[in-house]
């Protein structure tokens, strides 16, 4: 497979208006719509809106895969729309879109409808915008993570610049965790509400992004072949990633779910969700160093092997509060940094010209295993009678991850 994405061009080079570091922490605004808001904020609405329209597991979850579709789409997109237009103007315009697809979310598309003909459409309606938003994430996140590595080859710690732009990703979580649950707990119907707001977020967040970039351009990149990825001799790592994409998405969709199903408080579930969130953001000190030393697969492994232990300690012993918090502050400070791994593992073994199509290779994979994941998750907790065992699937799918990932080879 071949990819279009830019490379490093001296017109890529920031503008005199900011310094590296001060358009790296702006870029980390991308990542915190793409994620944090668009995808994530997810799992703290699903409880009140499963209760509100009366879903499955597996509808619920089902959500979260026509969203993985939208963000596959998005990606296999992205290399024409970069070679096209202005990086930074994909990414701001994603942005904006995310935006007002969060606010389509609260729209009440059912009234006046009968009670079957309202349940449909509006589930119907959701479809679409999940869909259309997982477009936008993936517009946003691949494209905020091509100028956030080129931003890296200006400075001495080009691991620091990609953390923090993966790091990102938290300060969504964050925000999400301190504003949404106030506002759900007046009642089941306020998440539509909840979704106007993460659309006041997400459009801010735009805004900040857009200012300290300014004067930044990375214009579409001189017409030519790029450097196709060794796929097969990637192979390990690529079915490691699988696994992770299978396994991860699965916790993040239905974690707040399963600690209510617990019967674990709303105090408890808020200081879970900012423990997710503020591991996420610190990941990018806590694994630079590994990242770096290692030129194979071991990195993955490690990580997916921890993930597998925090998705274990959430279901291990039910409604115990310290572990659910043990798991979710140490899945928050693992899980994006598999994602951060898999560039790595790239930037290490492959020449700079076939990074962008190594980088599409890994973003592929992984979509494909979040469209899976949730509404595996979901279909086997709805026969089972319950979250637990979705959740053990995952467990099982993550310490797989590890096994295969360790099988990496660095390139020779």
């Amino acid at each position: 497979m071949r990819s279009n994405l830019p490379d490093v061009t001296p017109e890529a080079a920031p503008g005199p208006r900011h310094g590296v570091w001060t358009m790296a922490m702006s870029l980390a605004l991308a990542s915190a719509v793409s994620l944090g808001l668009s995808r994530f904020a997810y799992a703290l609405l699903l409880p009140a809106m499963r209760l509100d329209l009366g879903w499955s597991y597996a509808t619920a979850g089902a959500m979260n895969t026509v969203n993985a579709a939208g963000y596959l789409l998005g990606a296999l997109l992205m290399p024409r729309l970069l070679s096209r237009w202005d990086a930074r103007r994909v990414v701001l315009g994603a942005g904006a879109l995310a935006a007002v697809l969060l606010a389509g979310h609260g729209v009440d598309v059912s009234a006046g409808a009968t009670s079957g003909a309202a349940s449909n459409g509006g589930a119907l309606w959701l479809y679409v915008l999940r869909v259309l938003l997982g477009v936008a994430s993936a517009a946003s996140f691949v494209g905020g993570g091509v100028l956030a590595s080129q931003l890296a080859l200006q400075v001495s710690k080009p691991g620091l610049v990609l953390g923090l732009y993966y790091g990102g990703t938290g300060l969504g979580i964050v925000a999400s965790a301190l504003s949404l649950p106030p506002l759900l707990a007046h009642a089941a119907s306020a998440w539509r509400e909840a979704w106007w707001l993460l659309a006041v977020l997400a459009l801010l967040a735009t805004a900040g992004l857009s200012a300290g970039t300014a004067g930044w351009r990375v214009p579409p990149p001189p017409a030519g072949e790029r450097v196709p990825a060794p796929w097969r001799r990637l192979g390990w790592g690529l079915a490691g990633y699988l696994m992770f994409g299978l396994g991860y998405i699965g916790y993040m969709t239905f974690n707040v779910t399963l600690l209510r199903e617990q019967g674990l408080g709303s105090g408890v579930i808020t200081g879970f969700y900012l423990l997710v969130g503020l591991g996420v953001v610190a990941s990018s000190w806590l694994w630079a160093g590994l990242l770096q030393r290692h030129a194979d697969g071991r990195p993955m492994a490690v990580l997916n092997g921890l993930l597998a232990v925090a998705t274990a300690l959430a279901v291990l012993v039910p409604g115990q509060t310290v572990l659910a918090l043990l798991s979710g502050a140490l899945f928050g400070s693992v899980f994006l940094s598999v994602v951060a791994s898999t560039t790595a593992l790239v930037r290490h073994n492959l020449p700079r010209a076939a990074w962008a199509s190594g980088i599409t290779a890994f973003t592929v994979i992984f979509a494909a295993g979040q469209i899976i994941g949730p509404v595996l998750v979901g279909l086997l907790a709805d026969r089972l009678g319950g979250l637990a065992s979705g959740l053990w699937l995952s467990t099982g799918l993550l310490a797989l991850g590890s096994l295969l990932a360790s099988r990496q080879r660095q390139l020779g």
